[in-house]
């Protein structure tokens, strides 16, 4: 299957972008980056969603000050260059302590170096201003678990985030930031960013480093981001990603988008249904090619993730549940505890049925670049309303947030939650790159761009 061409957002007027309008202002030296980090910095202080876990201030300003020289001697290292960023605390930063949302942590030492992802963000000139909320440990995926309590949705506070980048989606949501670092397990940048009305990129599996990350399940753990729009995350992208190695082969061809019809993907929230046929439908119009799909066995291949997140997060806790597991929030206490039923023949076993399938969903996939799909089967809940009725079927708000996007972890094909409108609460569509040649993360923030321009 040939590539289809490289698309570039930059290009499209009908997009606009706040970052684009900061670099402006950079430019014309009618905003500084300390001032625009004073000014970010601020909003921080008083942001009323609990998104906030620690501010690096100090450190902040004066990077701001340096790389504000630096713009005026010898220009932008990269189109982040002064931008304020922030990161979900499961990601070190150094001077700053990584709690994972724990009192396990209450008394972990400050970061002696920072992330591999938080390096690359500061090598390109991006300013990190300080930790975000995350739900504990990253075990959940409403934001609403967590020593310091929950992160609030600023479509309503009194309704969840969605996690687990709980306060990554919220401060972009919010306007505080254009860009957040998160992590995603089986949804957790996803999730969050479809709640809250904002991107959500999770790459390929491996695309971006997860060193210096807290894991929850190594084989599953991916570092993504939260945007405010398709220009910012294609820059975010392009400056996190490693250099591309392969060129594109073949002749430029129609991009084709498969909308899957199978009952596990349609039942949801009535209006998150009707945002996905609309979704279609700008996409048809804008000739880009849209077929019904069907991805058999799709439900045996979520089957298998809670028997690798199982043993693989008990793995990571183990020892600290047999010190200090009142330490623990009791929700994500019984879920850790409750993996010690998985053993290795169950994991294993797991795995393999994992690979099998996807292998065959791939071969299956083979003639569409892109995947369109609900994002979650719900909009945001109640602050700790753990069910949820989804149709006629009661569920787990967990399991309703969840299972749409899990089995893009089990395959590690790229995957990107783009907002649409709701009735008064965001929703998200799902883009995902089928892992071949055809399509990449660029693709998906091309479509992006082309759903939020309609």
């Amino acid at each position: 299957m040939s590539r289809p061409e490289q698309h570039t957002l930059t290009a499209r007027p009908d997009a606009p972008s706040a970052l684009a309008a900061l670099q402006v202002e950079f430019a014309d030296g009618d905003l500084t980056p300390v001032e625009h980090v004073e000014s970010v910095l601020q909003r921080l202080r008083h942001d009323p969603h609990n998104a906030v876990v620690a501010l690096d201030e100090e450190r902040a300003l004066r990077d701001a000050a340096a790389l504000a020289t630096e713009l005026r001697q010898r220009g932008p290292r990269s189109p982040l260059h002064g931008l304020a960023v922030g990161v979900k605390d499961l990601i070190d930063v150094a001077g700053l302590p990584t709690r994972a949302g724990s009192a396990v942590r209450t008394e972990a030492p400050p970061a002696r170096a920072d992330a591999a992802v938080v390096g690359r963000l500061r090598r390109a000139g991006a300013i990190v201003v300080g930790k975000l909320h995350t739900h504990e440990f990253g075990h959940g995926p409403t934001g609403d678990v967590a020593a310091t309590g929950p992160a609030r949705n600023p479509h309503d506070l009194t309704r969840i985030t969605g996690g687990s980048s709980s306060g990554s989606a919220a401060a972009v949501a919010a306007g505080h930031l254009l860009l957040a670092i998160g992590t995603d397990t089986g949804g957790s940048v996803r999730i969050p960013a479809a709640l809250c009305g904002v991107l959500g990129l999770k790459p390929r599996w491996g695309a971006l480093s997860t060193r210096g990350v807290f894991p929850l399940a190594p084989s599953l753990d991916h570092v993504g981001f939260l945007a405010a729009d398709p220009y910012t995350a294609l820059a975010g992208w392009e400056v996190l990603a490693p250099p591309s190695k392969q060129d594109p082969v073949g002749p430029p061809r129609r991009l084709r988008v498969g909308v899957p019809y199978d009952q596990y993907w349609s039942e949801t929230d009535p209006i998150i249904a009707l945002a996905v046929a609309r979704a279609a439908q700008a996409l048809d119009a804008a000739e880009i090619q849209v077929v019904p799909v069907s991805t058999p066995e799709i439900r045996q291949l979520a089957a298998t993730y809670m028997p690798i997140l199982g043993r693989e997060a008990y793995a990571v806790h183990a020892g600290t549940l047999a010190e200090r597991a009142a330490d623990y929030q009791p929700a994500t206490e019984a879920g850790l505890k409750s993996y010690a039923e998985y053993r290795e023949h169950d994991y294993q076993q797991a795995k393999q049925t994992a690979r099998r399938l996807a292998g065959a969903l791939s071969t299956h996939l083979a003639e569409v670049d892109v995947l369109l799909t609900p994002t979650t089967r719900i909009r945001a809940t109640p602050l700790g309303a753990p069910f949820v009725t989804v149709g006629h079927e009661r569920t787990t708000a967990a399991a309703a947030l969840l299972e749409l996007t899990l089995p893009f972890n089990l395959l590690g094909w790229p995957a990107l939650s783009v907002p649409a409108a709701g009735a008064g609460l965001p929703v998200g569509l799902q883009l995902v790159a089928t892992g071949g040649a055809g399509s990449d993360e660029r693709t998906l923030l091309y479509l992006a761009g082309i759903l939020q321009a309609t």
